[in-house]
Parts: structure tokens; C-alpha cells; sequence
């Protein structure tokens, strides 16, 4: 998301003031704002913020414009007109996240080589201080150890030879430069004395066992598959020698494993456990495991964890993504107490929620928060205490942002049944709590359908309060679920429970149509217009026969009389899609309060017995207004299609470029593989999104159906 543009900031308080003149001064406002900083290039030649500005300049703004137009302007906050992102929270969650943490703790010559090599650390930066090749390599040195220890001398064997290559550094997370030569030649004495230390040490590995452990209680499981991660090649080196020792079917692909090879191991790996040539544990690099989905995994293996939670949220993404099968998966971290990176994890990864959910749209913050963990962690000159105080001034501060974050959007998901993403929530809450779909109406919808479809006139829903009983008899359950099996499939555990309830025995189901209620009660079934109860109702109620109403409604904003009216359903098609009602009229007096009326009417007796009606003069007015909008409709589709290419472009080729320089920096051809693979996905990515505005600018239409017809008899107000 774009800073706030203080101009945005005005335009938007000037709307809100309602105060006599607010449209100069918002219109003066956006023309600052399109003047300074990003708004020269995202704002000027966009054409929904030229309608806002011509709009506002009309100054004959009605209310519901207004509210509107607050909206609207808002919006330019955002990339969204140039990037069509979506974030896993907006979409939902696919599975249930079940975090386990496995401590192993070290042994008394484990602890001693742990402390031997921060003392040389410390020695290091007293005499080479502020050499970042020299941090950089110690940091990574200290994140093998806690990793694995017997990886540690493999390692420090191949820095001393120069034999460890870029790509190795790489899937390491070096943050910085890249350790030469010099550097090492200059710490060359004190890695001999570590070295000496780690080949001494006690060969009992404790982490290993962990691990065989978690593996024996998988073989078990139905889907006895497991990924497991490292960010260490020597890691999983080490791994896979002593695994396939003991006779696990068991794969390794990193960063250096050849494309067609990576294929291979994974179709090995998605073969079911009975396979004689099936793989049952995979061990990942970071880069290793790029461009691969194993949705039918559902168990991952953190044998050591990133800095970055970004990084981690990419290793579960993995499996927790469409497609995964199973209704959890499994996230096992093995962690080192006393170690910086149990501290990291403790004080900042867990309290993040990684673990528990998809990270949401706090990309900046989460940069931030590993900027300051990498900041403190190689801060050599801190104590353990002013480090662990550090750490905890980062839990207090900014990763109490991202938890605040997560505590709104689950609150979202609590009071609408429904998650919203951030930029346009007000205007979606309006949107979805309208007169149509409030619970009053919802819940007549319901009743109307269960009257239809079990041909009776019988009460299902009991109780005059908003906590509510549905009573169905088995055969009535039966009816319903053979609708429900009608619906679209979706994996989520509203339609699980509907489902199960449909299914069971018992006859009562506790439900409540207010969200307020179900805050309460939480033990009850929230039944809004996304559970496949309202869904089945609206699908089975789509009368295809023309419907007429007649209503009256007390008011003096329209002469005392009777109106005729129709409601057609508006689809709006092309690049923004929209689902509108449209209420017709011929009497202008009654247009502009009609939908208002309507929300108040009451039913009134059937006039059309005793009193012809027609409707082509209705049809022929909605005809006329269709017309006029769907021109105006292509318009702006062609607009905004031209103004997104070209804004595609633009960053596509500056992606490019950037791409093309990593590629040309780095001499190992495994990451110069890696980077022109990259350049492929976002050429056809970019060819992809230019595909899709090319379609929604080709299909921009206004589908129209009718909803009802009508006639509204108008009394005097008492």
C-alpha cells in the first residue's frame, strides 16, 4: 500500500465535514495531491480519480454521492488499479494451522562449542570491527550451529577451503555481501580453533532422535508424508546420510539439484506410500523448494527457522494452499534453548502468529520486524540480558502492530461472517448490510424456502428471541440435503457442519440470524449470506415466472397515489464486476425515494384481479436507462483497460531490469538458473495479466434480469 497522501487526507476530511464549500475544498486538495509525489504518476493519468475530480466539480453532490465519493477517494491510497494482488486472508484459510514445538535442549560439550564460538565472535569484532563481510559469515556460522551441530564442521571446512559457493550463502539468508576471500584469510586462526572444538564433540545427536521420533509417529498416519526444511545444505546433508542409514525413503532437493531431477523426486513424492519407488520424508532448501506445490502433504518439519517470517510463511505455504485435502496440517519446529534463535522464536516468530494463520497484508511492518531482529542478533557487543531487553521492546512495539492487525481482521470475520479486505471495508459493510440482506430478511428467505420445499406451512425455526431453535425431521433433512449436494463444493467448516448436522440424527440445531447473538452464544449456527443454508434458499426460490407485488407506505416525501415500479438485477461484467439492483419508475417524483419506500412498505391486497396493469412502459424506461449506462460502462472499462496496461508495463519492465542486473551480478549458474527462471515467470505473468484485461475489456456488458414488478399505493403520513 502506498504512505497516505496528506492531500488524500484533506479531500477525505472535506467530504466528511459536509460543511458549506467542502467540494472547493476538496477539489483543491486532489489537485495537490495529483500534483506531488507518487500522484504525478499514479494519480494523473488514472481515469476513476479524473471522475472523481469532474464529479466534485459539479458541486451538485447529493448525500449518497458524497458518502460515496468518500469511499472513492480513499481507494487512491492504494496500487490496486495497477497490481491484481490478493491476499491468502481475503480469500480464507484452507486448512487449520496445528503448530508443535520440540525442544532439545544441548548437551555440556554441545553448550561449550555454543559458547566457544561466541566468544570468538566477540574477539573477532574487537579487533576487525565493522567489517560486514566478517558479521555476516559468524551470523551464519551461529545459525548453523543452532541448526546442526555436526553440519557446523562440514561447513567450516569448506570456508576454509573456499569451496562453499554463492547459492549455498544464499539459501543461508545472507542479508548482506557475500564473505570473500580476504575475509576469511583475516579469521582463518580462530575458525581453526572452532573447528578443532567441533570435531570433538560428543557424537550423541539429541536433535536427530527428536526428529526420528516425529518420523516413527507419522508412519502411522494415513498421509505418512513430511517436508522437512533447512536453511543449511550441510543440514541436510547430514539428514539424509543418517535417515537413508536407517532406512527412510527419503529425497533432498536444494538449490543445486537440476530442474528435470526436482520434478522427478516430487512426482516420487506425491506417489502414495505403497509405491515401491515412493518417497515418504523430502528435505527442502529455501530455493529448493520454489515453483513446486505439495498440497498433498500436510505435515511440515522446521528443522531450523528463518529470521524472516515472510520466509517461513513461504515453507507453509507450500502445503496450506488450494487443493490441500486434509482439514489441518502440521507444523513441527525443532528449537535450541539457548541459543538466539530460540530467543527470536520465543519473543518475536510465535508472537507474530505465523504458525496459526497466513500472515496478512503487514508486508512493511514484517519488513521492519526482521530488519531489528537481524539488527539486534548481530549486535555482538550487546550482553544476553540488554539482548533478551531488546527483544522484548520489539514485542512490545512493533509486533504488537502486526498482532493488532490480525485482532481487527479476525473481528471482521467474527461480526460479518464474512472476511473484507482492509481498503474498501466500510463501503463492503454497507454494501452487505443492506435492507435486502438483513437478518429480518434473511430469515424470511429461509422460512419461505422451508415452506416450499417441504410443502408445508409448518413453523421450523422456533423462538421469538434472536437465539433460535431449527427443528427438521429426518425425512425434511434428507430434502435439504439434497440441495445443499446442488451447491457448489467448498472446502470450509461451514459447509463441513451444515453437512454433518444434515446428516446426523439429531432433529434441533441451535442458529441465530444477528451477529451480536452468535458473539454471545457461540455454540450456535450464524446464518447469513454466506452459509449453504441462504445459498440453497436463494437457488431453490429462482422463480422463473414474472412476479408482481403490491405494496403501500405511508409518506409525504410523494403525492398520495398508486405507482407502478419494477426492479431489475443489474450484472455489471468487464474489468470491476458488480452486482446492482435497479429500481424503475415513470414518475420522477417517486425515483429518487423509491428504494427507501420500498424498506418500509407493508403488504397490501392484490389490486391486479380487479385492475389491469401493463408493464411495456416500465420495460421501455429500463431499456432506455440500460442503454445509456452499458455505453457509459465500455467507456470506463476501455479507460481503466488502457490505464492498467500501461501502468503493467511500466513496472513490468522496471521488474525486469532488476532481475536482469541480480543476473548478471552472481558468476554460479545455479543462481543465474534461478534468476533466469524468475525472468520467464514474470514474463508470463505479465503476458498473462495483459491476456486477462484484453478478455474483461472484450466481455464489458450490463446482463439485466427482472425481479419483480409492482405497484406502490402511497397514503398521507398521519
Amino acid at each position: 500500500m502506498a504512505e497516505p497522501n496528506p492531500f488524500i487526507n484533506q479531500a477525505v476530511d472535506a467530504a466528511r465535514s459536509q460543511e458549506q464549500g467542502w467540494t472547493g475544498y476538496a477539489r483543491k486538495a486532489l489537485d495537490q495531491a495529483a500534483a506531488t509525489g507518487w500522484g504525478k504518476s499514479i494519480l494523473k493519468g488514472n481515469p476513476e480519480f479524473k471522475r472523481i475530480q469532474n464529479q466534485i466539480a459539479e458541486e451538485s453532490v447529493t448525500k449518497e454521492e458524497r458518502i460515496q465519493l468518500i469511499t472513492d477517494i480513499e481507494a487512491q491510497y492504494t496500487f490496486s488499479g495497477i497490481l491484481n494482488r490478493t491476499r491468502r486472508r481475503d480469500i480464507g484459510e484452507f486448512t487449520i494451522r496445528r503448530p508443535e514445538t520440540v525442544e532439545v535442549k544441548l548437551t555440556a560439550d554441545q553448550a561449550e562449542l555454543h559458547d566457544a564460538l561466541l566468544e570468538t565472535q566477540a574477539e573477532i569484532f574487537r579487533t576487525l570491527h565493522g567489517n560486514q563481510n566478517v558479521k555476516f559469515m559468524m551470523t551464519t556460522l551461529r545459525r548453523q550451529l543452532a541448526s546442526c551441530l555436526y553440519g557446523l564442521e562440514p561447513m567450516l571446512e569448506e570456508i576454509l577451503s573456499r569451496h562453499l559457493d554463492e547459492l549455498a550463502w544464499t539459501e543461508a539468508d545472507v542479508t548482506g555481501p557475500i564473505p570473500l576471500d580476504d575475509t576469511i584469510a583475516q579469521i582463518q586462526d580462530q575458525i581453526q580453533v572452532i573447528l578443532k572444538k567441533a570435531k570433538s564433540i560428543n557424537s550423541r545427536d539429541k536433535k536427530l532422535e527428536s526428529l526420528r521420533e516425529v518420523i516413527q509417529e507419522r508412519q502411522h498416519l494415513p498421509n505418512n508424508k513430511i517436508m522437512l526444511f533447512s536453511s543449511f545444505r550441510h543440514t541436510l546433508y547430514y539428514l539424509y546420510k543418517h535417515l537413508r542409514a536407517d532406512g527412510i525413503r527419503v529425497g533432498m532437493i536444494h538449490g543445486g539439484v537440476a530442474d528435470e531431477e526436482r520434478l522427478e523426486l516430487r512426482n516420487r513424492f506425491e506417489k502414495p506410500s505403497t509405491a515401491h519407488d515412493s518417497l515418504d520424508l523430502m528435505l527442502f532448501s529455501e530455493v529448493g523448494c520454489e515453483g513446486l506445490d505439495y498440497q498433498f502433504c500436510d505435515c511440515i518439519v522446521n528443522y531450523d527457522l528463518p529470521w524472516n517470517p515472510m520466509r517461513i510463511e513461504q515453507r507453509i505455504g507450500r502445503i496450506d494452499r488450494v487443493g490441500q485435502q486434509s482439514e489441518s496440517v502440521t507444523i513441527i519446529n525443532l528449537i535450541t534453548p539457548g541459543t538466539v534463535d530460540a530467543e527470536i522464536y520465543d519473543r518475536c516468530l510465535l508472537r507474530i502468529g505465523v504458525f496459526e494463520s497466513a500472515l496478512g497484508g503487514s508486508e512493511k511492518i514484517l519488513g521492519e520486524i526482521t530488519q531489528e531482529i537481524y539488527s539486534i542478533a548481530e549486535n555482538f557487543t550487546l550482553t544476553d540480558a540488554e539482548r533478551r531487553e531488546k527483544f522484548q521492546q520489539l514485542e512490545d512495539n512493533q509486533i504488537r502492530l502486526v498482532q493488532e492487525q490480525e485482532r481487527l481482521e479476525e473481528r471482521e470475520l467474527e461480526l460479518f461472517g464474512l472476511r473484507l479486505p482492509k481498503d474498501h471495508m466500510q463501503q463492503d459493510i454497507d454494501d452487505a448490510t443492506s435492507f435486502w440482506l438483513t437478518p429480518a430478511s434473511i430469515q424470511r428467505l429461509v422460512r419461505l424456502y422451508l415452506e416450499q420445499q417441504l410443502e408445508t406451512d409448518q413453523e421450523f425455526i422456533l423462538g421469538e428471541r434472536h437465539l433460535k431453535t431449527l427443528r427438521l425431521s429426518g425425512d425434511a433433512r434428507n430434502i435439504l440435503l439434497r440441495d445443499f449436494q446442488q451447491l457448489p463444493r467448498e472446502r470450509n467448516p461451514i459447509y463441513r457442519e451444515w453437512e454433518k448436522w444434515l446428516k446426523g440424527t439429531d432433529p434441533l440445531l441451535s442458529i441465530t440470524f444477528e451477529a451480536d447473538c452468535r458473539r454471545d452464544h457461540p455454540e450456535a449456527t450464524l446464518i447469513n449470506i454466506v452459509h449453504p443454508l441462504v445459498k440453497q434458499a436463494a437457488k431453490m426460490l429462482n422463480i422463473k415466472s414474472d412476479v408482481v407485488t403490491t405494496l403501500k407506505v405511508q409518506t409525504k416525501e410523494v403525492p398520495i397515489g398508486r405507482y407502478k415500479f419494477a426492479i431489475y438485477q443489474w450484472q455489471f461484467r468487464g474489468i470491476k464486476e458488480d452486482l446492482e439492483l435497479k429500481s424503475i419508475t415513470l414518475d420522477e417524483r417517486l425515483t429518487p425515494h423509491l428504494d427507501q419506500l420500498l424498506e418500509k412498505a407493508v403488504d397490501h391486497e392484490d389490486w391486479t384481479t380487479s385492475e389491469p396493469f401493463t408493464w411495456n412502459d416500465l420495460d421501455q424506461r429500463h431499456q432506455q436507462l440500460w442503454t445509456e449506462t452499458l455505453d457509459k460502462h465500455r467507456q470506463k472499462t476501455r479507460e481503466l483497460a488502457e490505464y492498467r496496461r500501461e501502468s503493467l508495463s511500466t513496472s513490468h519492465q522496471a521488474r525486469i531490469k532488476l532481475l536482469e542486473y541480480q543476473r548478471a551480478q552472481v558468476d554460479d549458474p545455479n543462481i543465474q538458473r534461478m534468476r533466469t527462471y524468475q525472468i520467464a515467470n514474470a514474463e508470463a505473468d505479465y503476458n498473462r495479466r495483459i491476456q486477462e484485461l484484453d478478455a474483461a475489456m472484450a466481455k464489458a456488458d450490463i446482463t439485466t434480469e427482472l425481479v419483480a414488478y409492482g405497484i406502490l399505493e402511497v397514503e398521507e403520513n398521519a
